[in-house]
């Protein structure tokens, strides 16, 4: 499942709870149209609600609605936001990284 950093939480929880803006009011992620050279490419939107066959991520009152085929894409990626000194928001994602275990010898 698509993991979300703390900083993600808190950028995607500031987009969906301005003013004028319904509860349940989350960021969907569905593919955008177009070959970018690089990979998929995702549209990100405000979204008043899932559609019907959308996989719902919940966490500290903010939600992410993710298109069906997106969701397998970003099965194994984390979404993270970066906003910069103009107050731009970018979201990024990345691969997610395996747990470290430490090795115990014998």
């Amino acid at each position: 499942m698509l993991a979300l950093t703390d900083t993600a939480v808190g950028v995607i929880h500031d987009l969906t709870t301005q003013p004028g803006l319904p509860d349940g009011t989350g960021l969907r992620i569905a593919p955008q149209a177009g070959d970018n050279g690089v990979g998929p490419a995702f549209a990100l939107s405000l979204s008043q609600a899932p559609q019907a066959a959308d996989e719902v991520i919940e966490t500290a009152d903010t939600r992410v609605y993710l298109e069906p085929g997106v969701a397998q894409q970003l099965d194994d990626k984390v979404l993270d936001a970066h906003i910069d000194e103009q107050g731009e928001i970018a979201f990024l994602i990345s691969q997610q990284q395996p747990p470290h275990t430490p090795w115990q010898g014998e």
